[in-house]
């Protein structure tokens, strides 16, 4: 019945322009002679070429001159739009000598002439839109008080009187969180009252250092270390070790020459003087110095 309907659209239809070939890719799909069809938007716009608003103000423009109907109620493949055009299916009844039935059927019961045979459109998958169940019906359970009964009951707020306070923990996120940090337990002391343990003066003396800056020169370089530790955060015993044992290994003897520096205290070779001259230079202003053993 596609090619009835078409013709009825060439013939008879008042559409024009897009509206017109929206209408005529509706008949293409009309299934028999009560004129049903569907279509979805993006497969008429692109059997049309219009863009998909153009087609959607087209359906509109047909449904409003009575030329096109839109099913609601019914879906059709890939829950596509339902349309049907009664005009059409009009012309088709009274060509089909129907015509009489028909507008007794309307004067009786004007809704009479919408009645369609489902049956018959469940061929070509057209068929009720299923009506989701409404709110009420879909609600959860109540919960019963069985399952409310297993719950933990949550445990009772003491001791603190502002709700904005963490039980435990700083107040102050600024502050540090002195558990967390020594979360060890381990006790904490500042480098003035930390005091060099067996162990550390054992490995002084194992490593040489002992020797190479002698007793009183490692108790000056022990004061240096704690003058310049002073200002440093308490730490752990282990922590002052390491950084001791750390400052002990790069002191310098206090009668160790400077190799890289001439006489006079500077750092820096003259110019025009190598390096090597540099430090041989050096070693001889440190032979001429006099050493108490003179005659």
């Amino acid at each position: 019945m596609s090619s009835e309907a078409r013709e009825w659209v060439w013939e008879h239809s008042s559409s024009r322009g897009t509206a017109r070939l929206v209408l005529l890719s509706i008949a293409d799909r009309v299934a028999d002679e009560q004129c049903v069809s569907w279509a979805s938007l993006s497969s008429l716009a692109k059997r049309t070429r219009a863009s998909v608003s153009t087609v959607r103000e087209a359906l509109g423009r047909l449904v409003a001159d009575g030329e096109l109907e839109q099913l609601d109620d019914l879906t059709g493949p890939q829950r596509s739009t339902v349309y049907r055009l009664p005009l059409a299916a009009k012309a088709l009844a009274r060509a089909m000598g129907e015509q009489e039935d028909a507008d007794q059927a309307s004067a009786d019961d004007p809704e009479a002439s919408l009645t369609l045979r489902l049956s018959a459109l469940r061929r070509y998958g057209i068929r009720p839109r299923e009506v989701p169940e409404s709110r009420e019906t879909v609600r959860k359970p109540a919960v019963s008080e069985t399952s409310r009964s297993r719950r933990k009951p949550a445990p009772r707020r003491t001791g603190n009187r502002h709700s904005d306070v963490p039980e435990t923990g700083t107040q102050n996120r600024s502050e540090p969180d002195l558990n967390r940090r020594y979360s060890s337990g381990a006790a904490v002391t500042s480098a003035a009252e930390w005091q060099v343990d067996p162990a550390t003066h054992a490995w002084a003396r194992q490593q040489g250092h002992l020797d190479r800056l002698g007793e009183q020169g490692l108790h000056a370089a022990d004061a240096k270390w704690r003058a310049h530790r002073a200002g440093f955060q308490p730490r752990t015993a282990g922590a002052w070790a390491a950084d001791w044992r750390s400052w002990i290994a790069r002191e310098h003897a206090p009668s160790r020459p400077n190799l890289y520096a001439l006489p006079g205290g500077g750092s820096a070779a003259p110019g025009g003087m190598t390096r090597v001259e540099a430090q041989t230079a050096a070693l001889l202003a440190a032979l001429d110095e006099p050493t108490g053993t003179e005659g």
